[in-house]
């Protein structure tokens, strides 16, 4: 990890460059498969999961059978822990439901907003050495609450053509209507598109590498919509004095083992406080069995000392990180300045891991500097807010005549002539 002292503050926009890594040139192997999948449908689908994941399967739909026995193979201590996670997501996400609430925003104009769930919601696992099971909770809880119809799954299947048993018991316990076995870019293209087998979806969710990324993107141009822009996993930590170093240095670890592609930033006020958690990162490291994916992200990874925590705050608003936790017993005087972060976790006890599992908030959030635009997965994600109003006579009559000036201004004669139409019926009464 690279430590850096005191930078200027024209230095700050460079050290909030992500890592540049090679990006791969996908773009004509998606528009393959998508085309492929569109003229052949569920045997496109097969072809390219035997090519991509040596996987034979004759249907891509996992039985109701081949769940409940997943089921079974989960040991009882990992279920109550899945079950506590549920109870927490729901409790967060069922409070964020809107109630009606009518403005009457003139006299005989009534305007309201009400939620309407996206019918057909498309959920994607990754499995490989990191089976997902938590984000089919983080994804298929406000999708349930949402009430959206239908909530498919697709997860990578392993050679045998299985899914991992935690994800399969997951979305049993949440209410998945469908798990599909197919993963990478024909999974995506399967619910972008539809087949024999899957429904076409409405909009699409869940995190992947650069294939499923890429799949992602071109998903727009069929007409249905994606969760957010995808991106390697991050997390800045701000410290001071009152931080514990071996927390951090375990909170910083927990998000470079995702991949050599994530990045982790320490922020301090104190040279002794970062040297502190540099060396914690290094005894941690050594017993870590992802250790080689780790060391990779440390090298893209930076230690940072600044002059203040304000300082410290506000480096953090303009890199915009994923997860932004703030180890210091005053965390709490600092959130009135965070104006950037996907997820904020604040003081010595509150981990990342926590967020990623079991405190309640959703883990599908913004990467590489998208938190500056765009919010993490939510209940709103699965709705859509719909616009009413009702107008009476008298409601028209008081409005009426501005909307005919400002049509006319418009040269928009038919707007103008919709509300004069009913004015004149009203004098004529």
């Amino acid at each position: 990890m690279q430590k850096i002292i005191n930078p200027s503050i024209n230095q700050w926009q460079s050290l909030c460059e992500r890592p540049a890594l090679p990006q791969l040139d996908v773009q004509e192997l998606v528009q393959q498969i998508f085309t492929e999948i569109k003229r052949n449908g569920d045997e496109a689908v097969k072809k390219y999961t035997g090519f991509f994941d040596d996987a034979l399967i004759e249907n891509v739909k996992v039985s109701a059978e081949a769940i409940e026995a997943a089921a079974q193979q989960i040991p009882q201590d990992l279920k109550q822990a899945i079950q506590l996670a549920k109870s927490n997501i729901e409790q967060f996400h069922a409070s964020q439901q809107e109630q009606k609430k009518v403005i009457e925003t003139t006299p005989g104009v009534e305007c309201w907003r009400e939620s309407r769930p996206i019918d057909r919601v498309g959920i994607y696992i990754p499995g490989g050495s990191a089976p997902l099971f938590s984000t089919v909770l983080m994804l298929g809880i406000p999708a349930k609450i949402a009430g959206c119809k239908e909530i498919v799954l697709c997860s990578p299947p392993d050679k045998n053509g299985n899914i991992n048993p935690a994800i399969l018991y997951t979305a049993q316990l949440v209410g998945i209507t469908a798990v599909y076995a197919i993963g990478g870019i024909q999974a995506i293209g399967a619910l972008a598109i539809g087949t024999e087998s899957i429904t076409k979806v409405d909009k699409i969710f869940g995190p992947g590498n650069q294939y499923v990324t890429a799949a992602k993107q071109a998903a727009l141009n069929y007409g249905v919509a994606i969760d957010l822009p995808a991106g390697p996993s991050e997390v800045l930590v701000i410290t001071d004095a009152t931080c514990n170093p071996d927390f951090v240095a375990a909170d910083l670890l927990s998000q470079a083992e995702h991949g050599a592609d994530s990045q982790v930033i320490l922020l301090s006020d104190s040279e002794g406080v970062t040297d502190a958690v540099i060396k914690a990162l290094q005894q941690q490291t050594e017993a870590l069995p992802r250790k080689e994916t780790v060391l990779k992200c440390l090298q893209n990874s930076k230690a940072i000392v600044l002059a203040t925590i304000n300082d410290c705050v506000n480096f953090s608003n303009l890199y915009a990180p994923e997860h932004l936790i703030i180890a210091s017993d005053s965390a709490e005087s600092f959130v009135n300045l965070i104006t950037t972060a996907g997820s904020v976790f604040l003081g010595n006890y509150s981990c990342e891991s926590a967020g990623d599992y079991a405190s309640g908030t959703n883990h599908t959030l913004p990467t590489n500097g998208y938190a500056k635009s765009y919010s993490g997965v939510s209940l709103d994600s699965f709705v859509k807010k719909i616009t009413f109003q009702k107008i009476s006579a008298a409601g028209l009559q008081n409005i009426g005549p501005a909307i005919e000036l400002m049509a006319a201004a418009e040269q928009l004669q038919a707007h103008k002539n919709a509300v004069t139409i009913r004015l004149k019926s009203l004098n004529n009464v």
